[in-house]
């Protein structure tokens, strides 16, 4: 196969028209393609790691959703255990009834001080002190009621109590509560 002076011009042409091409192909198609897929690539990422942060974001605020609506239906639980008027004339026949319940009888509750809470968010609470005074209860009922009471108020809490044996009754004891109840002001 020989191969004249004109076709091997022409070959030769062909040949270099043809690494062009394969350079024009390379450069300017391919090259900017492969810089835009990369390009794309990145976007896509970014975009990725947003929309995983978004969906984090998305469970974070159903959750505070379902903490909201428990949390508002918990204060509203709270405040309904305040009734109306001022503590000192619902508070002491409360405590009196309770343990007239719970088979303690002549309890006296007295008010020993109040202050307001410091936390802005509380500003609306005030902190009651009581003195309960239990002249004759034994030790079972009063350990039972006392664990009664704390688990049915949730905004009450003893926070001393002081036990003393009566010398003519060796079976009843004479007891002092000191308790905090938590209220909302009205």
């Amino acid at each position: 196969m020989k191969l004249n002076k004109d076709q091997v011009k022409k070959l030769s042409l062909s040949a270099i028209g043809f690494v062009f091409l394969l350079y024009v192909y390379f450069t300017f198609f391919l090259g900017p393609l492969n810089r835009s897929r990369d390009g794309m690539l990145l976007k896509i990422k970014d975009f990725q790691s947003k929309l995983d942060a978004s969906k984090e974001q998305m469970n974070k605020a159903v959750k505070l959703e379902q903490h909201a609506k428990t949390s508002t239906g918990r204060f509203a639980a709270l405040k309904a255990l305040n009734p109306e008027g001022a503590p000192i004339a619902w508070f002491p026949p409360r405590a009196r009834a309770f343990f007239a319940n719970q088979q303690v009888d002549k309890v006296v509750a007295r008010l020993e001080g109040s202050i307001g809470f410091k936390q802005a968010e509380l500003s609306g609470w005030m902190k009651y002190s009581w003195i309960i005074d239990l002249p004759q209860a034994d030790y079972g009922t009063l350990g039972r009621a006392i664990a009664e009471l704390e688990n049915t108020d949730p905004l009450l809490s003893i926070t001393k109590l002081s036990i003393h044996t009566l010398p003519d009754q060796p079976q009843f004891q004479h007891v002092d509560l000191a308790a905090v109840n938590i209220i909302e002001k009205k």
